[in-house]
């Protein structure tokens, strides 16, 4: 999945089906001279309908197509024949995604689940047809309902990726790297600041034919949950990470104090996200002497667990892998 074909934010606008008018026929048959009513009733619009796809992992193929529109019920007819139903329209959706209301803001569904399906927008019920309303008082009714109008609106449609481990780190500090070695994802690599502009997702195997999805979030700096650099555009994405990864290259002027920036700007933008299991990778460590790591473990965090890796060199990646499994499990 190339960065211009992952849309993590789209605006739509959707208007269910309006209800069928319901029918207000007399009986008319040979030797029957006074038959009645028999209009039946109108058929329901159709609904607009959200469905989770676990097959879908951006919201690119609502990009061009940002209008849906259900049809209208069927009117009724004579011998209290009800109308057909309006067409039902759905929109697939990835797993993780949220629906907000463009003018309140509010949330109002989350779909996380495969096959889940739930009605954004209700179809207008049909109109009763004249034969609902005959009595002894009123044995020839010669009106009948007209249907009811649908329902439309705006609505915010936001993804938030699901992926068992977030990688979090400063830009430049690996993560892309660690995620092509550890993953067949190809994300873009290069040796300036904010490489990476879009999430990446990638699939680890681990012992036994086992698998944990990894997702390489765009870098963060000190600030980013007021909106510096990136933004807190991405930090929603890690919310739905089961636990997260903190890299921090070992050529780092301070790894406390960028590791502190890091956790502090989660908290800022979700104090939750501190209940999330981590570990503190140190990058790109294919250089140092045992000495000198040594000298860097002195200085760690010590109310986290942390781990030597070289994603170029290939090393510490099974003991990363054996940890964060344990972790998920």
């Amino acid at each position: 999945m190339t960065e211009g074909n992952f849309v993590d934010y789209i605006k739509i606008y959707a208007s269910s089906g309006k209800g069928g008018q319901g029918s207000a026929h007399l009986h008319r048959e040979k030797y029957i001279t006074k038959g009645g009513p028999d209009g039946g009733d109108g058929g329901r619009g159709g609904h607009i309908i959200l469905r989770g796809d676990k097959n879908m992992w951006t919201l690119f193929h609502l990009k061009f197509k940002r209008h849906f529109r259900a049809t209208q019920g069927g009117a009724g007819s004579k011998s209290r024949s009800t109308g057909h139903d309006g067409e039902d329209v759905y929109i697939d959706v990835p797993l993780g995604t949220i629906i907000r209301d463009a003018d309140t803001d509010e949330i109002l569904f989350e779909i996380t689940e495969h096959g889940k399906e739930i009605i954004l927008l209700k179809g207008g019920k049909g109109g009763l047809g004249n034969w609902n309303f005959k009595s002894s008082t009123n044995q020839t009714p010669r009106y009948a309902q007209p249907g009811i109008d649908g329902l439309e609106g705006w609505f915010r449609i936001e993804l938030k990726i699901l992926a068992d481990v977030g990688l979090v780190g400063f830009p430049n500090a690996g993560k892309s790297t660690l995620l092509s070695v550890l993953t067949a994802a190809k994300p873009k690599i290069a040796d300036y600041a904010f490489t990476t502009l879009k999430p990446n997702l990638g699939i680890v195997e681990y012992r036994n034919h086992q698998t944990f999805v990894m997702a390489d979030i765009p870098g963060i700096i000190e600030g980013a949950a007021e909106g510096k650099g990136l933004g807190h555009r991405f930090l929603r994405h890690i919310e739905r990470n089961s636990a997260l990864l903190f890299l921090v290259p070992a050529d780092s002027d301070d790894i406390n104090k960028e590791y502190e920036i890091l956790v502090n700007e989660l908290k800022k933008h979700n104090p939750e996200l501190l209940d999330k299991d981590r570990v503190l990778a140190i990058s790109k460590t294919d250089m140092l002497d045992d000495e000198l790591k040594a000298e860097i473990k002195a200085d760690l965090p010590k109310d986290v667990d942390t781990i030597f890796i070289s994603s170029v060199a290939q090393q510490g990646l099974l003991e990363l892998k054996d940890k964060l499994w344990a972790m998920l499990n």
